[in-house]
């Protein structure tokens, strides 16, 4: 895990000396991803740096930003799960690898496969790579999109970089906010690739790769979703096992101390177990967010899990008065507004985990591919619903309406709003307006026109396509955001083994009584789950990582909030102030939980004042040089 970043300039005529200022500023806005050393790599039109977290080889000096023979060079943020395979059949191929990093196997493979190196690579990776001999840039992103690559095209000129806050720092002048991507934000609360926040700088999607050549652009979709392929029969958890735990395995293949990212749920608690009986030698510190608040802290449960797998439990409590300079830290950080409350709690625990560790092992990704999400049950139901009596359905809504607003986490009263509203609206419709921040309704009251998606599906495969839109958008653009840039932000790498290539694999072919029956979710996972876990564990009710939000913003946040809603940034973005109060006075007379649309708004606006800063803030003077090493290069 590292940040990277460079420039290929065809027009100007500058030369690579030239550009590496501007590449020298964008390694220090990304400092923080790598506190283990920078390298530059600088010829001709392009160049090329990146900086360094040593999670192999950390004894070497082997940043990921190699040279290898017939002038292929590569920049690569992440890690290569099978390079070890790959070094192999590359040897007996004749290509010769002195380089230990798992990065040196990829220059190789592309000199081999061509176009298609991409399809044998496994891992989580964002990766730049110049064919100096083709004049060819490629950028391209990991498969479920857990490493992010941002990227701009002006004049011929092409900048990428890790961090959308390093893109503004080179180009700081010609920063625009994106109106059509406010309005995803807004809805939403991450903003889709391939777009971001402002005009003209892009995200390459996952599974995407970018290929840049004289002769123009071109976007090439390696690699897409197997999700809706189920078999008819129910696989054996035997044969899941060996899967899931090598996926473990490589993913703990490291030179590093390790941790884990445990709450009170089966994903963690499950990676916990198999990486403890993989290695039951080694320590492994489990580390969990807690809060003061009853409802939302899961440090009891967690903290039994971690005794009964013999971890070091070590919780972090996160207090309100962590959220306004905590939040403000992290948006200027990597530039780019993510609204989801748990992004903060995540930066706050690899804070701590960063005295004794450099990866964490989390439980991303198993809610989209195993079926956990309660709306996925709500999808489910649905249908059943809509056979009712339209005068019973009209008096259940009216009934649901008038449930008082709860400060409890994932409240009844608060998942039968959801379920209720949008009844009318064709499956994914309903699921985007179910895990809506703002409303449709709230949106055009705010002065902002709801944003227009395509909700094609085949509505007997609802389950199928719901679980592909959230593979596909929120995993990668919210929850993986949220990782790595909570992560990173201590220089801590944090890993999904869900996400391994051959675990999204097979759970496509769970058939959909395998993933919801009856008003259980996840049920192939919570079978598979019996031979590592406590049955108590297992049928534990489902929570996720909450922030008592409601409770704050009426309590000890709520001058900070109105302060912020009334930001001036917001009026110049085109955003309704008075609405903005209306939603926090409502909130504050508990008349409707509008916690989550509250912080949306509250980050936009820290993220507002943080872009007209730096429009003004960035010099591409010479003596902003970060230590910055000759690449490792083969003759």
């Amino acid at each position: 895990m590292c940040g990277i970043c460079g420039i290929l300039d065809r027009n100007s005529g500058l030369t690579a000396r030239v550009m590496e200022p501007k590449a020298r500023v964008m390694l220090q806005a990304m400092a923080h991803r790598g506190p283990n050393g920078s390298a530059m790599y600088s010829r001709d039109e392009v160049v090329m740096a990146v900086n360094r977290l040593a999670i192999r080889g950390v004894d070497e000096l082997q940043p990921p930003l190699i040279e290898y023979g017939d002038g292929i060079v590569v920049a690569c943020n992440g890690e290569i799960d099978n390079h070890r395979e790959l070094r192999l059949a590359l040897a007996q191929s004749g290509y010769a690898i002195p380089q230990s990093t798992d990065v040196a196997v990829i220059a190789p493979l592309y000199l081999q496969k061509g176009l298609d190196f991409l399809l044998h690579l496994h891992g989580a990776f964002a990766i730049a790579l110049w064919d100096a001999r083709k004049q060819r840039l490629i950028l391209a992103r990991d498969r479920a999109g857990e490493r992010h690559l941002y990227y701009s095209t002006r004049d011929r000129a092409v900048h990428f970089a890790s961090e959308l806050s390093a893109l503004v720092a080179a180009q700081p002048s010609i920063a625009r906010i994106d109106q059509v991507s406010l309005a995803h934000y807004l809805r939403s609360g991450y903003c889709p690739s391939p777009r971001s926040l402002l005009e003209g700088y892009h995200k390459v999607r996952p599974g995407e790769m970018i290929v840049i050549e004289p002769a123009g652009k071109r976007h090439v979709r390696y690699w897409s979703s197997p999700i809706g392929t189920a078999k008819k029969s129910v696989p054996s958890p035997d044969a899941f096992d060996p899967i899931f735990r090598n996926a473990v395995r490589r993913q703990s293949d490291i030179d590093v101390d390790y941790g884990v990212l445990l709450s009170g749920g089966i994903d963690s608690a499950l990676i916990t177990a198999v990486a403890r009986s993989l290695r039951p030698e080694k320590r492994l510190p489990a580390y969990c967010i807690r809060f003061a608040e009853a409802s939302f802290d899961e440090g009891r449960d967690a903290a039994q899990i971690a005794h009964h797998l013999g971890c070091d439990f070590v919780p972090v409590t996160i207090a309100p008065e962590d959220v306004p300079d905590g939040i403000r830290q992290l948006v200027s950080m990597t530039g780019e507004p993510l609204a989801d409350p748990a992004w903060l709690p995540l930066s706050l625990v690899t804070k701590r985990a960063s005295q004794e560790v450099r990866v964490l092992l989390g439980g991303e990704g198993a809610d989209e591919l195993f079926g956990g999400y309660p709306t996925y049950l709500g999808a489910h139901l649905a249908s059943r619903y809509a056979r009712l009596p339209t005068a019973l359905r009209l008096g259940i809504r009216q009934l649901v309406d008038r449930l008082p607003v709860s400060d409890k986490k994932v409240s009844t009263s608060f998942l039968l709003k959801r379920f209720v509203s949008g009844q009318e609206l064709d499956g994914m419709t309903r699921h985007m307006l179910w895990t809506a921040g703002i409303s449709p309704d709230w949106l055009r009251r705010l002065g902002v026109a709801p944003p227009f998606d395509r909700t094609d599906h085949d509505p007997r495969a609802l389950i199928d396509a719901i679980q592909n839109y959230d593979f596909g958008h929120s995993l990668p653009d919210a929850l993986m955001a949220k990782a790595d840039r909570g992560g990173m932000s201590h220089g801590v790498e944090i890993r999904a083994p869900f996400l391994d290539q051959t675990v999204i694999e097979f759970a496509a072919t769970l058939p959909l009584n395998a993933r919801i029956r009856g008003i259980t979710t996840k049920v192939f996972l919570k079978d598979y789950a019996r031979r590592y876990l406590p049955r108590s564990v297992i049928t534990r009710r489902k929570r996720g990582l909450s922030v008592p939000l409601s409770q704050w913003l009426r309590g000890p946040l709520f001058d900070w909030a109105s302060a912020r809603l009334t930001s001036g940034a917001l009026v110049d973005a085109g955003i309704s102030i008075e609405a903005a109060q209306m939603l926090l006075a409502e909130l504050r007379l508990r008349a409707r939980d509008h916690s989550r649309a509250i912080w949306t708004l509250i980050v936009l606006s820290e993220w507002l004042e943080w872009l007209a800063r730096s429009r003004n803030a960035y010099s591409y003077a010479a003596d902003i040089q970060p230590m910055v090493h000759p690449i490792v290069a083969q003759a």
